[in-house]
């Protein structure tokens, strides 16, 4: 029997996939637990709809990353720490002040996108990556001056 997959079920397939099952498992398991559904033309054709949905809103993800990583590279974010007298900073500058730093010039970013290899201890300029969308990442940097 032909069924649509509406839940990932272990050793038969992933969501969205239509496969071909024995009877039995079909009628006992996967329809009684509404893990999928019979594939008649209707829920092929749902699934077809869904399927390139899913690959449109990707697409647009992706072209959304793109222009965001336009607008940040080669950008400098300015931030201001206290600081002892031989430049060692009280703290240190973490993700969150550099995406805080960032959204005051007008750039919207998360912080978990923000990759410090280590928190920022000392007053200099830094380069950072951010990361965001897995195969689109910007560079720009991070200049940390005393108060």
């Amino acid at each position: 029997m032909k069924v649509v997959l509406l839940k990932d079920v272990k050793g038969t397939g992933k969501k969205g996939e239509v496969k071909e099952v024995a009877d039995g498992f079909a009628k006992n398991f996967l329809l009684k637990n509404g893990s999928a559904k019979v594939a008649d033309a209707s829920a092929l054709n749902e699934n077809k709809f869904q399927k390139d949905a899913q690959a449109f809103h990707k697409e647009q993800e992706l072209l959304a990353a793109k222009a965001l990583a336009k607008e940040i590279e080669g950008k400098t974010v300015a931030l201001k720490i206290k600081c002892g007298e031989n430049g060692k900073t009280f703290g240190s500058v973490t993700s969150k002040e550099v995406a805080d730093a960032l959204e005051k010039i007008g750039i919207k970013l998360d912080k978990k996108k923000i990759e410090l290899k280590e928190p920022i201890k000392a007053t200099g300029t830094y380069s950072v990556t951010a990361r965001i969308y897995p195969s689109v990442s910007a560079r720009f940097s991070v200049n940390v001056e005393s108060l």
